[in-house]
């Protein structure tokens, strides 16, 4: 979260180089500095935050941040949600239930995966020796009230989670997913408000989306800033003054490729090389016109879309439940049997339709 230096620090002839710092931090010890310690301060990845301060309440934060129409489709995207399905929202923190934890976190990582595929490219937070070492460490951080797990459930799935670290001061946003069948609700917006809920009723000054760029956090934020990697140096000893320059060289060359995005390019190349024997396309949905199609009654097999058979289905349903207004427990999902093609019959009281 932060750092400092002890006064009697042996750093003759060292160098240290302190990642993620963000640039607002107060470090008073840099400005009083009065030894042959120096520093160099090299901008990385950008930041967005919120001063939780400047607001009373999530009604005051979002009227001041948003226009009247998008804050009317807020509402109307969380109505939607709470309409459709058995939502409810839980931040895990403090005493939490290790079994629930390992539960929430394969989802986690499940809907991680899941999302990534989707975009055809990496996210080094799958590598399996960091999501082991992220698994590890938080739950004895959320034990203590440094760490927590934002939950957004449908019934007892999760189908959004976030996972946050907490200062003094902070809360910080780690990493964050969203099952993407849900994509029609907005339910990455959703979770930031509730997120943001939580925060005001909270003792916390800021809320920080953490480093890199996504359009969310520019929209939702307040403060942008640059995150910087720090190395401190001894300036009276060459060794220290040469490896100092080379690692400010090699991170300002790092920075300017991921201007020129570089970084997003070598993802989606690491994800072709990796998936090039693995079929993980979809199958496409799509509408078709029911007058196209005779069946009878009999010919009709209920099926649980919920099921992993189905996944391919479950976005498609989703969107029909959210453009009628309709529960989902409301629904019926038959396949048609007897014909040459997959064909479903999705049903409502309010609507029927066909998809191949």
């Amino acid at each position: 979260m932060s750092y400092t230096l002890e006064n009697n620090i042996d750093y003759k002839r060292k160098t240290f180089l302190i990642y993620d710092v963000p640039e607002y931090f107060n470090l008073p010890f840099l400005k009083n500095n009065t030894t042959s310690l120096k520093l160099k301060r090299i901008k990385q990845y950008p930041g967005y935050s919120i001063n939780l301060d400047n607001y009373t309440n999530l009604d005051e934060f979002l009227k001041t941040t948003f226009s009247k129409s998008s804050n009317q489709k807020l509402r109307r995207y969380l109505r939607r949600l709470e309409l459709c399905f058995d939502i409810s929202y839980k931040m895990l923190i403090g005493p939490t239930d290790k079994a629930e934890y390992n539960r929430v976190f394969n989802h986690f990582h499940s809907l991680l995966t899941k999302r990534f595929n989707d975009k055809k490219t990496t996210n080094n937070n799958l590598n399996p020796g960091e999501w082991n070492f992220y698994k590890e460490v938080a739950y004895p951080l959320i034990l203590e009230k440094k760490a927590g797990l934002h939950v957004v459930y449908n019934g007892n799935t999760p189908i959004c989670v976030r996972l946050l670290y907490f200062s003094e001061s902070i809360i910080f946003d780690a990493i964050t997913v969203f099952d993407i069948d849900y994509t029609k609700f907005h339910i990455g917006k959703i979770s930031v408000m509730k997120m943001l809920e939580w925060s005001f009723n909270s003792d916390y000054n800021y809320f920080d989306f953490s480093k890199g760029y996504f359009d969310y956090k520019e929209s939702w934020s307040d403060l942008k800033y640059n995150f910087e990697y720090h190395i401190l140096y001894d300036s009276k000893s060459i060794s220290s003054i040469l490896l100092a320059s080379t690692l400010s060289r090699y991170f300002k060359t790092k920075q300017f490729l991921r201007d020129k995005d570089f970084n997003k390019k070598l993802h989606n190349l690491n994800f072709i090389l990796k998936c090039k024997n693995k079929d993980i396309q979809k199958p496409t949905i799509q509408e078709i016109d029911s007058k196209n199609i005779e069946f009878t009654n009999d010919m009709l097999v209920k099926i649980d879309f919920l099921d992993l058979e189905y996944s391919f289905l479950r976005k498609f349903v989703f969107d029909f439940l959210f453009l009628n207004s309709e529960h989902i427990n409301n629904l019926n999902v038959y396949k048609i049997e007897e014909l040459d093609q997959n064909y479903f019959l999705i049903e409502s009281p309010k609507k029927q339709t066909i998809v191949y």
